[in-house]
């Protein structure tokens, strides 16, 4: 049965008089450089058209003395922030920009004055800008020149804590740091620069009650991070895990610290004692660590302490689901569990009040929503619902987990969503790998490829190979440096599993991933090239040598201890062999390459890289770049192309 992208080839390619118009087709936005996809018919755009219409809403904020909520939510092109005034109550929108806004908050000095922050182009530059009442327009707080971070808030409410760092085009830059500085938003001008700090992987800052220091976590790599302890006034620092001149036999990584209400003490995750991070008091004076709390084979994922220091809530990533749990802070017992809905947790917003705490929650038949927990009653109360007209979400299908052996005998593991049950005969497959690497697929909303499940009988397998997070530090650690392969390898063994199902078609196999997830892609299209039916490709990396020459420098350090140093000259020749780019000749699939041209992590020269050797190869290539897009697509205009184009590959390629 031929599709409606076919017809439209057709037509194109004997050259019939009935020649398809303009008015027909889906031309790309300004904005797109589109190279190699064919038309998009009309009539696809109009049919998925609903499954493009969901708005995830997420909890940004709380007013600071109002019981109402910031929260981000996509309004016609890109995400702005809303003022939700009560449960369930219309979402007023506070910013309206051409740039995306993900974060903001009511200062609590000027409860009418809003700070935000905002990148351009999603070249993840970000700034700080000053929305007053009634204002025009809003005011820059931070040098444009410069990468700014907003880290955190006095508990004086105050004074901004931000980090900033230079960026630097050309990637060259070697040794960068990072500026702590201390910010009062309503004058800019009293910016006091606490340190300077050696590399740029410091976050997790935390300030004690007094404001007198402050905590922070000198990220390495997902296996290795400090602990380290700041004096305000003078930026003097010291190390107090690992212990300072302490050798560990292995890497130690701590994140999410809380500082205690009586200054003695952090609230953090460590996996010092295990392979999972736990619920841990780090006592300052003596280095003791004590863990405490409901504990499992799973990481604690996120802690946020109440304003007033009494209440500790916490996020546990259990087999993929995030779970709330509630602690007293001084006697470190469990309080009882709200009644939350089925689906994911994340985001822990605190309200001034200490009383109310908001999430959001998402799951395969709903997209991210608000939730708000009044912990003093242990009640749980909705405040936005997503709703598409024309679209049941009841009625989508959920994830269910599986595993396979792999090459090494290791059991991998991952979650397959297969399409209704009115899909008879052996389905076709999308494998859909995630970045990171350090990530992991996690079940929860489909979004737009709910289509591609529902309404073409695609079965999506998120698989989560070796070097995923969730699974131990051992297994998050075993594809590092020379053992890159090794992840790809386990894919490998999927397709023989996918060959041992007898509802799935092994013949039918396309690889989909982004960032990390686009080596992936790329690599398994070189490695199993006649076992896949095709590849999609989005902002990946095609040549890690490149790749690591021209991220940005910010950034580099932190992916060499990943990937491997690209000046160490073994290290080099390794990465070299192992590019996708370097075995293009291998590739048979058609491959559908997809950038942003403002991309700091993988510059979009990755992108052209592969295009143009697969192309050599007379590969058949689509090629989409997005001049105001980045690291991923953040426009409704884009990413609808995108899905359009996305279609219509697997209508040609996959579906035949």
């Amino acid at each position: 049965m031929q599709t409606a992208l076919s017809l439209v080839v057709l037509a194109i390619s004997v050259g019939t008089a009935a020649l398809v118009s303009a008015a027909d087709v889906v031309a790309p936005n300004p904005d797109l450089t589109a190279e190699g996809v064919p038309p998009i018919p009309a009539a696809l755009a109009a049919k998925v058209a609903p499954y493009t219409e969901f708005r995830p809403a997420t909890a940004v904020s709380w007013h600071p003395t109002k019981r109402e909520l910031i929260v981000a939510r996509r309004a016609v092109n890109t995400t702005q922030l809303h003022r939700v005034a009560e449960p369930g109550g219309e979402l007023r929108q506070l910013t309206d920009f051409a740039e995306p806004v993900r974060f903001g908050l009511w200062w609590p000095k000027a409860p009418d004055t809003m700070i935000f922050t905002r990148d351009a182009g999603g070249n993840e530059q970000q700034q700080l800008y000053r929305l007053d009442a009634r204002a025009p327009a809003p005011i820059a707080l931070t040098d444009a020149t410069r990468k700014h971070e907003l880290a955190g808030i006095t508990h004086a409410r105050d004074r901004l804590l931000v980090e900033s760092t230079d960026v630097d085009k050309t990637g060259r830059r070697e040794s960068p740091t990072l500026d702590i500085t201390l910010v009062d938003p309503l004058d800019a001008n009293k910016a006091r620069k606490i340190a300077t700090l050696p590399g740029t992987g410091w976050g997790d800052f935390t300030f004690s009650f007094d404001d007198h220091r402050v905590a922070m976590i000198e990220f390495k790599s997902v296996n290795e991070s400090y602990v380290w302890l700041m004096d305000v006034a003078n930026g003097d620092r010291r190390r107090l895990l690992p212990v300072a001149n302490a050798s560990p036999a292995r890497p130690i990584a701590s994140s999410d610290l809380n500082f205690a209400r009586n200054g003695k003490g952090l609230f953090l995750a460590t996996d010092r004692d295990g392979e999972f991070r736990r619920l841990a008091y780090l006592d300052i004076g003596s280095g003791a660590v004590e863990y405490f709390g409901e504990g499992g084979d799973w990481d604690v994922e996120s802690i946020a302490l109440s304003p007033d220091g009494r209440t500790l809530a916490v996020i546990t990533n259990e087999a993929g689901v995030g779970v709330l749990r509630l602690y007293d802070a001084a006697t470190r017992k469990a309080l009882a569990r709200p009644r939350m809905p089925i689906g994911n947790v994340r985001g822990l917003v605190w309200h001034e009040n200490s009383r109310d705490l908001a999430v959001s929650v998402n799951s395969a038949q709903s997209p991210s929503d608000v939730y708000a927990i009044d912990v003093r009653d242990n009640r749980v109360v909705r405040w936005t619902e997503n709703k598409v007209p024309g679209l049941d979400a009841s009625s989508f299908r959920s994830a269910e987990p599986m595993t396979w052996k792999t090459f090494d005998a290791r059991t991998i593991g991952g979650f397959i969503v297969r399409p209704p049950p009115r899909f008879t005969g052996k389905r076709p497959v999308i494998v859909s790998i995630h970045g990171g690497p350090e990530g992991q697929a996690r079940p929860g909303f489909m979004g737009r490829w709910n289509y591609f499940i529902d309404e073409l009988g695609i079965a999506v397998i998120e698989p989560n190979v070796r070097g995923s997070t969730g699974y131990g530090k051992t297994f998050v650690a075993l594809d590092n440096g020379m053992h890159r392969e090794d992840s790809v390898k386990d894919i490998g063994a999927l397709f023989d599993w996918i060959a041992a199902q007898p509802d799935l078609d092994p013949s039918r196999v396309l690889v989909e991933g982004g960032s990390y997830g686009g080596y992936m892609v790329l690599a398994v299209s070189t490695l199993y090239p006649e076992r896949i039916a095709g590849t999609i490709d989005v902002v990946g990396v095609a040549n890690f040598v490149s790749f690591l020459e021209n991220t940005e420098s910010y950034r580099r350090d932190l992916r060499r201890v990943e990937y491997g140093d690209e000046r160490d000259p073994a290290m080099r020749a390794f990465l070299t062999r192992i590019s996708p780019v370097n075995n293009a000749d291998r590739i048979k699939a058609p491959l559908f390459v997809v950038h942003g041209r403002n991309d700091p992590r993988v510059p979009y020269t990755e992108a052209e890289q592969i295009v143009n050797a697969a192309r050599k190869n007379g590969v058949p290539v689509w090629y989409l770049l997005a001049a105001n897009e980045g690291h991923g697509y953040a426009r409704k205009a884009n990413v609808d192309f995108l899905f359009y184009a996305m279609t219509a590959f697997l209508e040609t390629y996959l579906l035949k």
